[in-house]
């Protein structure tokens, strides 16, 4: 079977027509005319290059962090789970996201637009060219595969708007009947939603159930439902993204016989817990712009075996929130921020010299495979040495990232020579245990409280079966994942959901994002800064306003709109 992955790795797409040029920062990797297009191959090509701008990049390999499919500096640094990393002089505009107070000439905001609005024209000419296609003279694509193309584009073309939807809030729509010269003058006052919607329910509609020229990577229906599912999901209409999640899980294994690290590994991508993944691989010629560019920050320091560049580090609060109780369950009271574990943070001397690790804590044993932490296997790198991997101990703690990074062992092959930050591990957007806890939510909305008990079980269950890592022949830690015995209420079950969705998918970039669709963003954030800024004086004192549930809209966009685009009032 082929992989789309690998069809991205050879293929340069041109993009002759876009939307608008004031939209768009665009570089193109090649021109043809349009009469060259205008055959199904062409078309074939054209959805291609519209897949390509997944991975959040146009061109070379530096420079798409904001953009990065995993969303880490938005979806992560800008919670309670991570920090910026790397020192506080580095990258300084990502210290806006992290105590939001961005401002609309940051330019993390212009790379995320340019990039995503990329997408969106790629998928509006896919579909405008397959229309001049299978309406002219030459040869046609099928029926069904002409169906089928929409059907990727719309789905694609959705995606991007979601993402975009969910920093700016307020942003134009431009399909593929919309001119050039209309394009520019497009205002930012539509709700986008409802396109989202209508080009989601396109793809569950015309989608195989399979994945369309079998082709790993290429969006299916079951993707689809999971995706419409989601953003229902996001418009409260729980009601009407059960079913879908439904579907979902009914089509795929049963998750306690998945492992939770195949997720992780560059050898076992695309396996059934992969419902919608952007695919990554490293050139033929071993460049790496079509790789995980987004997350290369996330390397590490000094002498890690990646030592570059000291990003990404998980915060004392998500560390701490893998605490489990006498009985293997969280604590959802917040007490886990009691005597909290910190590493050897703050030590010296000797007792920083000698630090060893407690392996008397109880911990869930989802914390190893997510975090590195001083004296634990990292990997396959040996153990984690703690401060001589990062970069600022001081600033941003003292671990780092575990799911972003591949194994030693897979450098040479999975990695850019050089540069081995940049590796070929795809990005789940949606995997099944995000399906699964999704639709807790919704049996919990509806009062079922014991269908939403079983699936957030069925996740602990899993993860309870992980392998202790080990030093010298013993467990580093009291690793302990029990199920919960029941849900007495639904207040209690939501907690415990948003619990669950926080450990099961720390660092893969939801946490913002489900902060602010609960209504909770303010509360949780003010009160993990104030936690966290016990230790780490960079993040004391945020203040979240209701403007922070968002981002502005960037300066050199509403500059180049001539007054179409307009900022949001709060900013």
């Amino acid at each position: 079977m082929k992989t789309l992955k690998n069809i991205i790795g050879f293929i340069f797409v041109a993009i002759t027509v876009s939307c608008s040029s004031d939209f768009l920062e665009r570089v193109p990797q090649g021109e043809l005319i349009t009469p060259q297009l205008e055959n199904p191959d062409g078309v074939e090509a054209m959805l291609v290059g519209a897949y390509g701008l997944l991975n959040g990049n146009v061109n070379g390999t530096w420079g798409s962090y904001a953009s990065a499919p995993s969303q880490w500096l938005f979806g992560e640094v800008a919670a309670d789970n991570a920090h910026k990393g790397s020192n506080n002089g580095d990258q300084p505009n990502m210290n806006q996201i992290e105590a939001h107070q961005a401002i609309s000439t940051n330019d993390n905001l212009a790379v995320m637009w340019s990039r995503y609005y990329e997408g969106i024209a790629r998928c509006n000419n896919t579909l405008r060219l397959l229309t001049a296609v299978q309406n002219g003279a030459g040869d046609k694509l099928s029926d069904q595969r002409a169906a089928e193309v929409a059907a990727e584009a719309r789905m694609l073309r959705g995606h991007y708007y979601f993402f975009l939807k969910r920093v700016f809030k307020n942003i134009p729509y431009v399909d593929e009947n919309t001119t050039t010269a209309d394009a520019v003058t497009v205002p930012n006052d539509t709700d986008v939603y409802p396109y989202i919607e209508a080009d989601f329910r396109f793809a569950v509609d015309n989608l195989p159930p399979g994945k369309p020229l079998e082709e790993a990577g290429r969006v299916d229906r079951i993707a689809a439902q999971a995706y419409l599912g989601k953003l229902l999901l996001y418009l409260g209409r729980h009601d009407e993204a059960l079913p879908l999640f439904e579907a979902v899980m009914d089509a795929k294994p049963d998750i306690t016989t998945l492992p939770f690290t195949d997720n992780f590994d560059v050898t076992k991508e695309n396996g059934p817990e992969s419902i919608f993944a952007v695919q990554h691989v490293i050139n033929p010629d071993g460049s790496g712009d079509n790789a995980n560019v987004g997350d290369m920050l996330g390397g590490f320091y000094g002498n890690a075996p990646v030592n570059c560049c000291g990003f990404f580090q998980p915060t004392f609060d998500l560390v701490n929130a893998f605490k489990v109780d006498n009985e293997g369950l969280p604590m959802l009271d917040g007490s886990y921020r009691t005597d909290p574990y910190l590493s050897d943070f703050g030590l010296v001397g000797d007792a920083k010299t000698n630090y060893q690790v407690d392996r008397t804590l109880a911990f869930d044993p989802r914390l190893d495979y997510t975090v590195g932490r001083r004296g634990v296997p990292f990997r396959d790198w040996g153990i984690m040495l703690g401060d001589s991997w990062i970069r600022d101990p001081a600033y941003a703690g003292p671990f780092v990232g575990v799911k972003h990074m591949i194994e030693q062992s897979q450098f040479s092959s999975h990695a850019v020579q050089g540069t081995l930050q940049i590796t070929a591990l795809n990005v789940n957007l949606i995997r099944l245990a995000d399906v699964y806890l999704m639709a807790a939510e919704c049996y919990a909305d509806a009062g079922n409280l014991g269908e939403a008990l079983a699936l957030v079980n069925a996740i602990r269950e899993r993860a309870a079966q992980l392998p202790a890592k080990q030093v010298n022949g013993s467990p580093v830690a009291a690793y302990n994942v029990q199920p919960y015995p029941a849900f007495p209420d639904p207040a209690y079950a939501l907690n415990a959901i948003r619990f669950e969705r926080r450990l099961e998918l720390a660092l893969e970039g939801h946490r913002f994002y489900d902060l602010v669709r609960w209504g909770i963003a303010k509360e949780v954030l003010e009160r993990y800064a104030s936690f966290e800024g016990e230790y780490l004086s960079a993040y004391r004192n945020l203040v979240f306003q209701p403007r922070n549930e968002f981002f502005p809209i960037p300066q050199e966009q509403i500059d180049r709109s001539q007054g179409a685009l307009v900022q949001h009032d709060e900013y």
